[in-house]
């Protein structure tokens, strides 16, 4: 019997996620994202269907070039206008019980110490089921949105990444120690001082003194999750990530990229099986495969190719909004973000090198993809969950119904066969995908408790 996936719901608090022109259709409801009670009665869906976590995606700044034009993302709604998730995740919590709560922020849009607060707040609130996801930013108009001159280069990104890191574990980990909060009313001690620390923490682009102010959460430090691709974002995630978000066109290649961030955790001091990884894929569901495919026809008659050209974000140069050559290799095009999606469509077309020109042929046909009966879909999933993937990211196409459609016909025959579990596991987010409430002692943060011994 295979052991069972986790399954996480990929969504956005925006009109226009992924699947760009779905927005039309006229099931689709996402077009009214402003309506709190659209994301807690999808929350409650997804917790009575057997999902183990909610994950908003995020940016700071729009699509496309210095200078260019921004008409397309305002027609698309293409993730503008957008929403601050980690404001929604507060209602969410309250409005369910079991379900995992996970959300992107930048490290260019919160101090470290205001952000370590308010996920501790968040916390607090859920009873322990945030999770995090740490991204850099890959967009030019995110940067200028907060004070630069420009996009910093991508490797300098991760080492900045990794500061921010330093800070919040410290303040998650190593400012309050284990038995400091008290709330004794015989003895009129609510916290003991001794065991609150500040971290002092000076470091090349944060000086935070602390202490954290909030107490330990149930998880003290939120599930960290990660999806870059690139060789620095790779490292970046063997060194930190719990679970990492993975594109792969096959279960092959996808055995390869976990067998290779595996590998890194171990030169990290970790335990290989430390991170969980997660494949993004979206379904097309039929009851038998001409069903199916008739229901891919109509959704390919709401795709809008401007809007995928708009957010693969590499048709022009970033730095000028000038134009590539059409025919210019994939490798050779020099970006400071993008890394996941031309790393996916190089090995989408493993038969030759795809050019610039092919960026236009880009459209949700073929990213990810999966068209069939809930036994193929079932069979898919199995293919990837014997090369290493722990869980399936379920990317939609309209809300609420692509996931209730995959819950009323997919679950059923992934329960039957072992691959989805039963009924869902209680306790913090963390117990749900390991076991355990707060980070191993191989985690990277972990050399942090107790690092503060000298009372300040």
């Amino acid at each position: 019997m295979p052991r069972p996936l986790h399954f996480s719901a990929f969504v956005m608090n925006t009109n226009s996620h992924i699947q760009h022109g779905l927005w039309r259709h006229p099931t689709a409801q996402q077009a009214d994202f402003n309506d709190v009670n659209l994301w807690i009665g999808l929350a409650k869906t997804l917790e009575a269907g057997g999902f183990d976590t909610m994950f908003f995606a995020d940016v700071v700044g729009l699509y496309g070039p210095v200078n260019g034009s921004y008409e397309v993302n305002a027609r698309e709604g293409l993730q503008i206008p957008s929403n601050d998730p980690s404001v929604l995740l507060s209602a969410l919590a309250v409005s369910t019980e079991h379900l995992g709560l996970a959300f992107t922020s930048s490290i260019v849009q919160s101090h470290p110490f205001d952000f370590a607060r308010k996920v501790s707040t968040l916390d607090h609130i859920s009873n322990g089921r945030i999770g995090w996801n740490v991204v850099t930013s890959s967009l030019e108009n995110a940067a200028r949105n907060f004070g630069m001159d420009r996009l910093i280069e991508h490797d300098e990104r991760y080492r900045w990444a990794q500061e921010y890191m330093d800070v919040v574990y410290k303040l998650w980990e190593g400012s309050w120690d284990d038995g400091a909060l008290l709330k004794d009313k015989a003895s009129g001690i609510y916290a003991d001082y001794t065991k609150i620390h500040k971290i002092n923490h000076v470091g090349e682009r944060y000086r935070v003194e602390g202490p954290h102010l909030p107490s330990p959460s149930a998880q003290r430090t939120p599930v960290i999750f990660q999806a870059g691709s690139s060789p620095a974002g790779r490292s970046f995630a063997a060194r930190n990530a719990e679970a990492q978000f993975i594109l792969s066109p096959t279960p092959e290649i996808a055995a390869g990229d976990i067998s290779a961030t595996r590998a890194l955790a171990v030169e990290y001091g970790r335990h290989a099986w430390d991170i969980q990884f997660f494949q993004g894929l979206t379904f097309v569901i039929g009851s038998t495969e001409e069903e199916a495919k008739s229901n891919e026809a109509e959704i390919d008659e709401y795709i809008s190719t401007d809007g995928f050209l708009a957010h693969i974000n590499l048709g022009l140069d970033q730095a000028t909004g000038v134009p590539l050559d059409p025919d210019m290799p994939l490798k050779d095009i020099r970006h400071e973000g993008g890394f996941s999606h031309t790393k996916w469509l190089r090995e989408a077309s493993p038969d030759r090198e795809p050019t610039v020109r092919d960026l236009a042929k880009i459209t949700a046909k073929v990213r990810g993809r999966f068209v069939g009966t809930p036994e193929q879909i079932a069979d898919r999933l199995e293919e990837f969950q014997r090369a290493g993937v722990d869980g399936i990211n379920v990317m939609n196409w309209t809300l609420p119904n692509s996931y209730q459609l995959f819950i009323d016909e997919v679950m059923p025959t992934l329960r039957r066969r072992g691959l989805a579990k039963e009924e869902p596991v209680a306790g913090t987010l963390r117990q749900k995908l390991f076991g355990h409430d707060q980070l191993l002692s191989t985690h990277y943060g972990r050399q942090f408790r107790g690092a503060f011994s000298e009372h300040e």
